[in-house]
């Protein structure tokens, strides 16, 4: 039977159930006391009749007077209140509550569309779910069965945290017992003349300075070699020597010791076998420690032997990680900016979901390190964040330029609670670990606003988050700040003072379309036009314009705003994106009835785009007559100008990129490194262009159903500069390298 039985079947209908269960034993069931406040009978009547058939015992007040009287009599649950109530309202009444008995579950209710007016009660943690007047019955009752079942499981985590700190307090007692009791193996090897009294006690006086295993300190004084050391422990204690290679190490089961224990006393649990623990020691020898560990772990403990170096390069591998990735957290929280980064809720949507501030991800760790990650991002001016867990740290990568850069490591112990907050921040399921999410998060730090675009994915070593950064202070670029060749800007500048057509801007993803079209979008702006843009999310904000931002989950997506926006009366439409044959057909119709619009599409050049648009079920007479131009576009680094010299260009290199660089002449640049590039050499970026420009000849030629190649022989008689002959022209001007070139365009050659 399902775990949410008992909070949807009345009382009898348990015990019947239970009854029948194995055994016929009698099952107790749990009565959870609900307590309903508001100043409105008829609310309170609708409150006890949405709950009448399960097993919960309700009670109603009035007010918050006779509610804090009936909490001091007994304990509650959970309990609903109204926001607005004469004398102490219900955020008032939430946060003393929580002073009074913190463990019950508080659901705030309001009939107004506002959670500005209970923000208060909201980050001082006192509410767990903001619930809208009118409410639905079904609905209800499922969030208070989620509510109490979250209720038990804050109780489990309790317990487990109580159970948790006694066994570290244990092993910490143990720790210290250890280090005070004379080294058994150091009085074997006096025992066979390998030690002299003088060494044994020098031996005991180290330990208890030092706090590290004997057999570390008898290695390091080499008084005893480690041939004639295993071949005592192997050959005469007979215990059975292993190799670390041969185990597959399992977390769980090197979770059962600490890290600290293992390195400091030299050992390594290997795998668990019917409550027996199977440990590689340096030392077997050690019996007190066995026993306190047997004791604490409530397992029989079989040593093996283990040489120490193999044991050493082990731990090393397993936990250096983690010792290196708190040096990074710390070094981040060391004049700790974080603090002051805030999150931004805005109030526009009606159906925020506000339980999940109330969550364990607002533990102080959490926070900081996902304020650190964001504020770090937005110092280096990273266009996205990479949260990948990997098997003993979570690294932090930021793609700065185009490139991926690591630099943060995290302890893999910090994984979850970081992913639930990020999650928490952005309104998503929290529980739901197994399918990825998406969404996106607003912040407000002392530098900037930012959007942040996320998505999360289940991969073997838990969830990866990305963050895409939107700077929602950019300003527009202006197009003469494109650096485009002057045969490109005169092309779009004669496309651009057409009064109807569609523009379109291609290429992959992050290589600058939307950037393109805000700056030519503003070259010739005025206020004699009406200018709208739906975008997916808003990335550049402009005053003279109507900016739409889409939302799926609402039904406003691309078309439907399209069509909307058609009855706006606006002469200039920028649309973020063409995904379907929807969108596209309504732009194409915008384009051919007066309108200039702008768009982008993923496609790799001008003349893909073409094809591209005929695949998405467009008539190539209408492709024709509605476009007028498309410019294709990459972004490569540049250069840093501080620190840049020429160098020999590398002959492979050349030849893949083919006979656009086959010419003599070819000079390659460089960067040193600098602290105005920080030492990587290059300086921000600067786009390639390909601008092809319609002609009538090419509207006859698409209109007709002709070829790409037939297309792209009448784009290059039209005088199309393709990307490939542009790249050439910024690496003579010296802006990027061939490297970069290759790195961005790839092979120019068919093998």
């Amino acid at each position: 039977m399902s775990q949410f039985s008992s909070y949807f079947l009345p009382a009898d209908k348990q015990s019947d159930e239970a009854a029948d269960g194995p055994g016929d034993t009698a099952v107790a069931t749990v009565t959870y006391r609900l307590l309903f406040v508001d100043d409105e009978p008829h609310v309170l009547s609708s409150l006890r009749r949405a709950f009448r058939k399960e097993n919960y015992e309700i009670h109603c007040a009035a007010d918050a007077r006779e509610a804090l009287s009936l909490i001091q009599q007994q304990t509650f649950h959970l309990m609903i209140t109204d926001y607005k109530m004469p004398g102490m309202s219900g955020a008032e009444l939430l946060q003393e509550v929580k002073r009074m008995a913190p463990d019950t579950l508080r659901i705030m209710l309001t009939g107004q569309a506002d959670t500005q007016a209970v923000m208060s009660a909201i980050n001082e943690g006192a509410v767990y779910r903001f619930i809208l007047k009118p409410w639905n019955d079904d609905e209800l009752r499922v969030t208070v069965a989620l509510a109490l079942e979250q209720f038990e499981l804050r109780q489990k985590n309790r317990q487990l945290e109580h159970t948790a700190s006694r066994q570290q307090k244990d092993l910490s007692l143990f720790r210290k017992m250890n280090q005070q009791h004379r080294s058994q193996l150091a009085l074997m090897l006096h025992k066979h003349q390998l030690l002299n009294r003088q060494q044994v006690q020098e031996i005991y006086k180290i330990q208890q300075s030092r706090k590290v295993a004997s057999i570390r300190i008898l290695l390091e004084k080499q008084w005893v070699s480690a041939e004639a050391l295993y071949k005592l422990l192997r050959e005469e204690l007979l215990f059975e020597e292993v190799s670390l290679d041969e185990f597959a190490l399992d977390p769980a089961v090197l979770d059962l010791v600490p890290a600290d224990l293992c390195q400091n006393q030299c050992l390594l649990p290997l795998r668990v076998n019917k409550r027996r623990l199977l440990l590689a020691m340096a030392d077997p020898l050690n019996q007190v420690l066995l026993e306190e560990l047997s004791f604490a772990l409530g397992m029989k403990i079989d040593p093996v032997l283990v040489r120490m170096g193999e044991l050493d390069t082990k731990l090393k591998e397993l936990y250096s990680g983690s010792a290196q990735a708190l040096d990074d957290i710390s070094s981040l929280e060391q004049n700790d900016p974080t603090d002051t980064i805030e999150l931004v809720i805005e109030d526009d949507d009606t159906d925020v979901d506000l339980d999940t501030l109330l969550s364990d991800t607002q533990q102080p760790s959490a926070v900081r390190v996902v304020n650190a990650i964001i504020m770090e991002a937005l110092r280096l001016g990273a266009s996205d964040i990479h949260i990948q867990p990997r098997a003993t740290v979570v690294l932090v990568r930021y793609r700065i330029d185009g490139i991926l850069q690591d630099k943060i490591r995290i302890p893999i112990s910090l994984q979850m609670a970081i992913v639930s907050r990020i999650k928490v921040m952005s309104e998503l399921d929290i529980t739901e670990r197994r399918r990825p999410q998406d969404g996106r998060i607003t912040v407000k730090s002392p530098m900037k606003i930012v959007d942040l675009r996320l998505s999360t994915l289940p991969t073997l070593n838990g969830e990866k988050v990305v963050m895409r950064v939107l700077d929602r202070n950019s300003s527009v670029q202006n197009i003469d700040n494109l650096h485009l060749s002057e045969r490109n800007r005169r092309r779009l500048i004669n496309v651009m003072t057409r009064p109807q057509g569609m523009i379109l801007a291609t290429g992959p993803t992050g290589s600058g379309k939307t950037t393109t079209l805000y700056a030519m979008l503003q070259h010739q702006a005025n206020s004699e036009r009406n200018y709208v843009t739906i975008e997916d999310p808003v990335e550049f904000y402009m005053d003279m314009a109507g900016q739409v931002p889409v939302r799926e989950r609402v039904g406003l997506n691309f078309p439907t705003v399209l069509r909307a926006i058609l009855r706006q009366d606006p002469d200039v439409i920028l649309l973020g994106e063409i995904r379907d044959g929807e969108t596209a057909e309504v732009a194409f119709h915008a384009a051919m009835t007066g309108h200039m619009v702008y768009s982008t599409l993923h496609t790799n050049s001008t003349i893909a785009s073409v094809a591209r648009l005929l695949d998405l079920g467009l008539k190539p007479y209408v492709v024709a007559q509605g476009l007028e131009a498309v410019i294709a576009q990459r972004l490569v680094r540049r250069v840093c100008p501080e620190c840049r010299e020429t160098v020999e260009p590398d002959e492979e290199t050349l030849q893949l990129l083919g006979p656009h660089f086959a010419t003599s002449g070819v000079v390659d640049y460089r960067g040193r490194g600098c602290e105005h590039c920080h030492q990587q050499g290059f300086k921000g970026r600067v786009g390639l262009y390909e601008v092809l420009s319609v002609s009538e000849d090419l509207r006859h030629i698409i209109s007709a159903g002709g070829s790409m190649r037939e297309m792209l022989h009448q784009a290059e008689l039209d005088g199309m500069i393709p990307l490939i002959a542009d790249a050439r022209a910024k690496v003579d001007a010296g802006e990027t390298s061939l490297g970069e070139i290759l790195r961005i365009l790839g092979s120019q050659i068919s093998v």
